[in-house]
């Protein structure tokens, strides 16, 4: 029988994602697709082969994290919109819920240490965050390696940071400048207080 293909439009539509994220396994490999007049065309066979990968994920892990308690209601939010995609995605998987309110720049987060735990254990097969800062504000791939080193996929659901992302940006860079400011002066010194000073000047807009 011969072949069928599918756009990238009717690909995502099948499959309940967006038209960036199939143009997005499209470059990296995960799905096979053809340049055919300067348009994507996908076999139909792809959508099979994803459909079966997805009947054999039983556990997935959702991981939600924001950076401050203020933003408790945008962590039910991502929450519950990581359960709907989740049940899309992944319709035979039981699923757990972990969350951290902390900075993306923490490492010891207690939740992100737990879903690392729980991936060594064998006990989920796919990770689900809303986006790639709310795993770690840098080195997402290095993650990503370890975590698919333990047989443990990663899968960034969206793709539009939220509206409040340049708050948290803000907030980080904030972290950062002072903690190398106590390095280099030591917390109790006036150059550490002026530093701060300034810092606080600079992002007050962003308050």
């Amino acid at each position: 029988m011969e072949e069928r293909y599918l756009s990238t439009g009717g690909f995502a539509e099948i499959l309940g994602v967006s038209r960036v994220t199939v143009i997005k396994w499209i470059k990296s490999g995960k799905i096979v697709a053809y340049n055919v007049h300067g348009k994507w065309r996908i076999p139909v066979s792809e959508v099979e082969r994803l459909l079966r990968g997805a009947q054999r994920v039983k556990h997935v892990a959702i991981y939600a994290r924001v950076s401050s308690n203020t933003q408790k209601n945008d962590l039910e939010r991502q929450v519950e919109a990581l359960k709907f995609w989740v049940s899309k995605n992944f319709p035979h998987a039981e699923y757990v819920v972990v969350t951290d309110i902390a900075s993306g720049l923490k490492e010891d987060r207690r939740g992100l240490k737990k879903i690392i735990e729980t991936a060594k254990r064998k006990e989920i097969q796919v990770v689900v965050v809303a986006y790639k800062d709310s795993l770690t504000r840098f080195g997402f791939e290095y993650l990503k390696t370890l975590f698919n080193t333990l047989g443990v996929d990663v899968y960034v659901a969206f793709q539009e940071e939220p509206k409040d992302y340049l708050q948290e940006l803000v907030e980080d860079f904030v972290e950062i400048a002072t903690s190398f400011a106590a390095r280099i002066y030591g917390k109790r010194s006036s150059r550490y207080k002026q530093v701060v000073k300034c810092i606080g000047e600079a992002v007050k807009d962003f308050d």
